[in-house]
């Protein structure tokens, strides 16, 4: 192992007051989110939302609108609100635009008359929570940003010549107007909300002419074409418990589920710098990279297929198809939530449990059968919200120097990887980025996008963590995600909105044994967890998660865990599909109850050591674990952007080297996973629960590591 000796010496001194922080005595686990402090609605005193709009004449008609669906009464409450309340003659241009809209699939939208009164009370429910949010913007609007409204759809943010554009098109003429319940922006027009499908929408898009063509002519047009699958879902128990296993609040449970895709497309002015001018010549590019895709795409030779370069562009292996589709992701999503972005609008509040040190990124699953990619937001940078399709460095997930991330002579960049358009970082004379539509987003890109032998090879031969709300679509599209405590809570009639309460057949990728398993979401806050939120559950719980997809390989797995005194105690299964007859156990069942100083797993406080935890480390491998996060503190070549310059905040240090306070990765041993293979995670309950149900699940995030990495006899895995 490569160590640098004056980094150990200087990561140690910067640490070393922990010894005396460990004596005063650790910080308490923040185990879940905090409560808002009231279960219902009550009256807000001063001046609130409601009050500034009852007085502001020129806001009259969108308060008819909000009054006839109740929500002036919301808005009148305690609470904490984002209003963008078109004024008058908005109202009016709208209400005549949708009235005499040629293209609706309903006459006049389903409206009575060209006015106020002529509006239906779904119409007025669709615009009144278009326009307002649980969460309070004011001052902070970043640009590029998006908003989560009352309707689960977020408004993007964007700029013209100094002035704030809602949707690429309601200004805010008056911000910022404080009340005691929030803050109101006054907007020129009604905030426009795109009720046209991915598919329907790119072809209006001159600037996509090529690709579009090439989505039609694939068929894959046609899979863009759902909204929303076909159920409508109940729970019967919504109750929340506490760490003692006593039923509490009542939590939201939705009653449907959307489907959302998003489509990474270049404009026909990057089509045309690689020598694309029609659909003819990228039909030629296409096979030109994905002729000898069998020498890397080991789906193909593992499912009997080959590589088509004829005109059946239909076939999902036809070169084409196969370029469209990795432009496909399963998940929709505006610009600012595709990667748990530094310093957000969810995160300022939190930085200790962020990726401190380390760049956010994540894996999603394409439309190109058990492929991945991956999107980045290197860190440091100028602009910080640079995002990158594929990006390589060489010796990524390896480091030669403890406690950082490795030197940059190490981590060469091998590819940049091709860069997203947004709103705050995007190329010259591109007209369209971050486009949302009713189904999903289309974001243009500056290069071309494509699997090659460097995808699977290069950029995603590397340590591959996956949160569980990245993989498991559902909480992006129906909005979770990215949610915090205030919106939920908005959703829940103003009560609990610190957990979500799922159906137990919500999800494609989950699968419940049992009607005793309670399905639960922690939404984003400040408690052990990656990226800040949790899929959780308890009960006399058995389930089974669908993995992602991984290149053939063979990979050390392992699952992240947060040792609690109210956790339970699980086996862990392996299977090949969702039937539990494919299952076999790894390793011995799990007791998460088991306290983090236990001598069966080792941890100790590695800046105690002199050799700065590396023997501890090794001893914890030999029992089955690792340390969780270091990117849960901060450290000596990090500037956090809420410190002041040079300090390190030591109480987010703790988070690592107190016992109170950490959490462990088990590793559930190594195996070999097929790309074209479908793969199951069993959780199972082995303990009597006697009507306990504070014994609880998590499954927070999971890593594949290829062995090589693991076994380098170079350099070591980066501790973030």
């Amino acid at each position: 192992m490569k160590n640098n000796f004056k980094t150990i010496m200087r990561q140690m001194r910067l640490l070393g007051v922990m010894g005396l922080m460990a004596l005063i005595g650790p910080m308490g686990l923040v185990s879940c989110n905090p409560e808002p402090d009231e279960s219902d609605l009550f009256t807000a005193t001063g001046e609130t939302a409601a009050d500034f709009i009852n007085r502001t004449e020129q806001l009259s008609s969108f308060k008819y609108i909000l009054t006839r669906v109740g929500l002036d009464r919301n808005l009148a409450s305690y609470g904490e609100y984002t209003c963008f309340i078109p004024n008058n003659e908005a109202v009016a241009t709208y209400i005549n635009e949708l009235y005499n809209d040629e293209e609706a699939s309903i006459p006049h939208n389903g409206m009575t008359a060209n006015s106020l009164e002529g509006l239906t009370d779904s119409l007025c429910n669709d615009i009144a929570r278009y326009h307002l949010s649980n969460s309070e913007a004011s001052n902070t609007i970043d640009l590029g940003s998006s908003i989560s409204t009352m309707l689960r759809i977020p408004v993007t943010i964007s700029d013209a010549t100094g002035a704030i554009i809602l949707n690429n098109k309601a200004t805010i003429i008056s911000p910022d107007n404080k009340v005691t319940n929030g803050v109101v922006h006054i907007i020129d027009q009604v905030i426009p909300r795109n009720t046209r499908l991915l598919s329907e929408e790119i072809k209006r898009l001159s600037e996509f002419s090529i690709f579009a063509e090439a989505l039609e002519l694939t068929g894959l047009a046609d899979s863009l074409t759902k909204s929303k699958k076909d159920a409508t879902y109940t729970i019967s128990d919504i109750k929340d418990v506490d760490s003692n296993g006593n039923t509490t609040n009542d939590l939201y449970a939705p009653d449907e589920c959307l489907i959302k895709f998003t489509v990474f497309a270049e404009p026909d002015s990057i089509m045309h710098l690689n020598g694309i001018n029609n659909i003819n010549d990228l039909i030629a590019y296409a096979n030109r990279v994905y002729g000898g895709a069998a020498s890397w795409y080991d789906y193909l030779d593992e499912t009997g297929n080959s590589v088509s370069t004829g005109d059946d562009y239909t076939n999902r292996f036809n070169a084409l198809n196969m370029f469209v589709a990795y432009h496909i992701l399963y998940a929709g999503m505006p610009e600012d939530e595709m990667v748990y972005e530094r310093n957000s609008k969810w995160q300022k509040a939190n930085t200790w449990n962020y990726t401190n040190g380390a760049s956010p990124y994540d894996y999603y699953e394409t439309m190109l059968p058990g492929t991945i990619l991956k999107i980045w937001q290197p860190q440091p940078m100028v602009s910080r919200r640079s995002l990158f399709i594929n990006r390589y460095v060489a010796f990524n997930s390896l480091t030669d120097e403890l406690g950082t991330m490795g030197s940059a002579a190490l981590h060469q960049e091998v590819f940049k990887g091709v860069k997203i358009n947004r709103t705050s970082d995007h190329a010259e004379g591109v007209q369209n980025w971050n486009v949302q539509t009713y189904n999903g987003y289309i974001h243009s890109i500056q290069g071309m996008l494509v699997y090659d032998e460097q995808v699977p090879k290069g950029v995603l031969h590397e340590r591959l963590r996956f949160d569980s709300t990245t993989f498991l679509p559902e909480f992006i599209n129906n909005g979770f995600r990215m949610s915090n405590s205030s919106e939920i809570s908005a959703l829940n009639g103003g009560g609990s909105g610190a957990r979500v309460a799922f159906p137990l057949n919500y999800f494609d990728g989950v699968v419940s044994y049992t009607s005793e398993n309670r399905f639960r979401y922690n939404v984003k806050g400040a408690f052990n967890a990656w990226q800040s939120d949790t899929f959780q559950g308890w009960g006399d719980y058995d389930l089974a998660i669908k993995l992602p997809p991984v290149p053939s390989n063979t990979y050390e797995f392992r699952v992240f865990y947060t040792p609690m005194g109210h956790g339970g105690m699980m086996q862990f299964y392996l299977g090949t599909s969702r039937s539990q007859q494919s299952m076999m156990a790894l390793d011995i069942p799990l007791d998460v109850r088991i306290d983090i100083t236990d001598p069966r797993i080792g941890w100790t406080v590695f800046t105690d050591e002199d050799d700065y935890g590396v023997a501890t480390d090794a001893s914890m491998r030999n029992r089955g674990y690792m340390r969780g996060l270091y990117s849960y503190a901060d450290h000596a070549d990090y500037n956090d952007l809420n410190t002041t310059a040079g300090v390190i905040d030591d109480k987010r240090n703790m988070r690592y080297t107190t016992t109170g306070n950490n959490s462990l990765r088990k590793i559930m041993g190594r195996m070999q996973f097929k790309q074209s293979g479908e793969y199951w995670f069993r959780i199972k309950n082995v303990i009597a629960n006697e009507g306990n149900l504070a014994r609880k699940w998590q499954f927070d995030y999971i890593e594949f590591v290829p062995v090589d990495i693991v076994d380098n006899d170079t350099y070591s895995e980066d501790w973030f």
